[in-house]
């Protein structure tokens, strides 16, 4: 018989307040707790309970013969256990029947494979602590952050003990092979793997309710038709998917939650399918073959890679940023330091800045957030992040690599004020404008970098056209990219927020010009 590996993923990150340029060093209070309440509290009224309870009467009506999967992120837990308790304990309901894995995974659902072993231990380590905790089993399925996998990081899984990792049948490491079967790592045969039937899995995650799709509506006969067509000899089918399916991403009035319900009467119904957890899969499967991956792939996108979250530039700034502080995170036993760490990993700041908007992963850019740009998401982002490394720098030591971007804050010493006696009291005193057209082009850039794009354009406002357009030329053509949509953006900014961009300045060139 083949079998059905069901598994859903459940997360949610902790979403950031609106953070400043001049919040940096006065405030550390990072998150929005207000509609990180909000967004909680709605999904699990919509979608966590509602499903769980189905869940627990399918359980209860299939038994053994009906089994799933899950993931919740360590971040999403915290939350739970925050603002609505109650989806804890309909999860450990589930766990109760015997029925359900709960598999391992990153704490912050984060992109530490791809950066940081220590931290990805660490993190695998944590999360695998809490689950065990709260659903009294230890997870031996593992399931990395994003369907992130190479062979570098199957080989960091197996050496933690995990027997079998889920990780996205992709085009590129498949070729002509299917998904339909067990595979194991090239690089550390011990480590089995399941792939995602991303065809299958979608038709239910992002297809389900699109009136325009073809095969629209889709019914859980028609579903069981598809199951049943596919070819004889293949082992088992994965469908893996975000549990906000259910109620959040397609809402309970398109049938969403009556089409999961008579699924397993129809499958049942076929004799030719069992439902299995991961692990059972471990024990029960031999690998047809091995796969090597070279380069990271994912679930995201056509392209299945690592672009939604490290694609461009602001994405590729923000990351190293804040993995600048890892080393020192490392020895860190300050327990607001280490929150904020978790909550700053978390996959989806790096999302909210992409600029891939119409592919089939999509849905996620859009879904929950609140900015109104990538770039409005680097910006706000770095600027958190520049206040966390500045803690982390007094806490724990000089931070060697701090972020090049424009969120970094810099301390102004106090300038002695002009006295009739000064011989510079009746000279003119000079506009932002004017003092960096006098200086060098190198001379320029180094203070740009130094206090970054947005305090410039705060400097610089309603200065002289004419030395704005020079200085902008100066720069190099990303800071000048920045520049233009910065400015253009300004609407009258407070005077305080101006009058602080221009001491910023002063500093900067004074400090320059003491050398």
């Amino acid at each position: 018989m083949k079998s059905i590996c069901l598994y859903f993923q459940i997360h949610q990150p902790f979403r950031l307040r609106t953070y400043r340029f001049f919040d940096i060093g006065e405030m550390h209070n990072y998150f929005d707790s207000y509609t990180n309440k909000t967004i909680v509290r709605r999904v699990a009224e919509k979608c966590y309970l509602p499903a769980n309870k189905l869940m627990l009467e399918l359980l209860k009506e299939y038994g053994s013969a009906f089994k799933i999967s899950y993931s919740i992120s360590g971040v999403a837990l915290e939350q739970f256990h925050k603002y609505s308790p109650e989806v804890i304990e309909s999860f450990q309901k589930l766990a109760n029947t015997g029925y359900v894995e709960f598999l391992a995974e990153t704490y912050s659902h984060s992109l530490a494979s791809l950066k940081d072993e220590n931290e990805f231990r660490r993190q695998v380590t944590q999360h695998a602590d809490a689950i065990e905790e709260l659903f009294g089993k230890r997870p031996t399925t593992f399931r990395n952050s994003e369907l992130i996998y190479s062979d570098r990081i199957g080989h960091l899984v197996n050496q933690m003990g995990f027997s079998i990792m889920l990780t996205e049948g992709a085009k590129q490491i498949l070729g002509w092979k299917s998904p339909n079967f067990l595979y194991c790592s090239a690089s550390d045969p011990k480590l089995k793997l399941l792939l995602k039937n991303y065809q299958l899995s979608d038709d239910i995650a992002f297809r389900f309710s699109h009136h325009s799709w073809k095969e629209w509506p889709l019914t859980a006969e028609k579903y069981t038709n598809w199951l049943s067509s596919t070819d004889s000899t293949q082992e088992v089918i994965n469908l893996f998917m975000n549990y906000e399916t259910f109620g959040e991403h397609q809402w309970a009035e398109t049938g969403i939650f009556d089409f999961m319900k008579a699924l397993p009467k129809h499958v049942f119904a076929t004799g030719h399918f069992t439902f299995n957890t991961p692990s059972e899969l471990s024990k029960v499967l031999q690998p047809i073959s091995a796969i090597s991956v070279v380069d990271p792939i994912s679930w995201s996108d056509e392209e299945r890679d690592l672009t939604a979250w490290l694609g461009n530039d602001l994405q590729t700034e923000a990351f190293n940023s804040l993995y600048s502080a890892a080393e020192r995170m490392s020895n860190c036993t300050d327990p607001d330091l280490l929150r904020d760490w978790n909550y700053l990993q978390t996959s989806d700041h790096f999302y909210y800045m992409s600029t891939k908007w119409f592919s089939d992963g999509g849905i996620r850019h859009s879904y929950y957030n609140a900015y109104n740009s990538p770039y409005e998401a680097f910006i706000n982002y770095m600027n958190v992040v520049s206040d966390f490394l500045i803690r982390v720098e007094d806490q724990l030591g000089k931070v060697t690599d701090k972020p090049k971007a424009s969120a970094k804050v810099v301390k102004t010493t106090k300038v002695p004020a002009k006295t009739a006696h000064s011989p510079n009291a009746t000279k003119k005193v000079l506009s932002p404008g004017e003092m960096l057209r006098n200086l060098s082009e190198n001379e320029i850039r180094a203070i740009v970098e130094k206090i970054g794009t947005p305090v410039l354009a705060l400097a610089l406002w309603q200065d002289s056209t004419s030395d704005i357009e020079t200085i902008q030329q100066t720069l190099n053509t990303k800071n000048q990219d920045e520049f233009r949509d910065l400015l253009s953006q300004l609407v009258a900014p407070r005077k305080t927020d101006i009058d602080k961009a221009r001491k910023l300045l002063l500093n900067e060139v004074l400090k320059l010009k003491s050398k």
